[in-house]
């Protein structure tokens, strides 16, 4: 899944739509990000903020499947829990950021991966640093309803530091979003 129901406030606001400098095809930081989520995992979905339109268009242009979520602007957390209630029967989450354009669809497909295989949480690691998107598998399911805040998964994540799959990426994507308008 896709997260982009956020406000940008960082950015200045409807960050995801802004476009990115070159070389991304004229497309917008969300839709590239869902460009490479979708080209790894077909059957993605983005979950957006309740109304926006235009965001909506974009992602369903490059094949995200929509699910709006209320309560967005409770955080992160709601957002991606809205998203897992969505997909309640899924055998397992690989979550991405739409502020992070630049990930590799093979390192992606690698997190996807390591959760098939059993991997309880995955995430890629670029030179000893643990990065996005993170992967989560089945086990996880009533912990990911019931997040709340902004804090995303992090508070998942940390809980079960030592079951973590880490997967070496030599892509330096997965630590790379965009907070500023300088940088896209």
């Amino acid at each position: 899944m896709l997260l982009a129901a956020g406000r940008g406030t960082r950015f200045g606001g409807d960050k995801l739509r802004a476009r990115l400098s070159g070389g991304s095809d004229g497309l917008t930081i969300g839709a590239a990000a869902g460009r490479h989520l979708i080209e790894a995992l077909p059957t993605s979905v983005g979950i957006v903020r309740v109304g926006d339109k235009a965001l909506v268009a974009e992602l369903l242009a490059v094949g995200l499947r929509i699910v709006e979520c209320a309560n967005a602007d409770d955080g992160m957390g709601a957002s991606l829990a809205c998203g897992v209630r969505a997909t309640h029967d899924a055998h397992g989450w690989v979550v991405a950021l739409g502020d992070m354009p630049w990930i590799d669809p093979a390192t992606i497909r690698a997190v996807a991966a390591a959760i098939a295989s059993g991997a309880s949480i995955a995430a890629p690691s670029f030179r000893g640093t643990r990065g996005h998107p993170v992967g989560f598998g089945r086990g996880h399911v009533h912990a990911l309803c019931a997040l709340t805040g902004d804090a995303g998964a992090r508070s998942i994540v940390e809980r079960e530091r030592a079951s973590v799959t880490l997967i070496d990426v030599d892509d330096a994507a997965v630590l790379r979003d965009i907070d500023t308008p300088g940088d896209r």
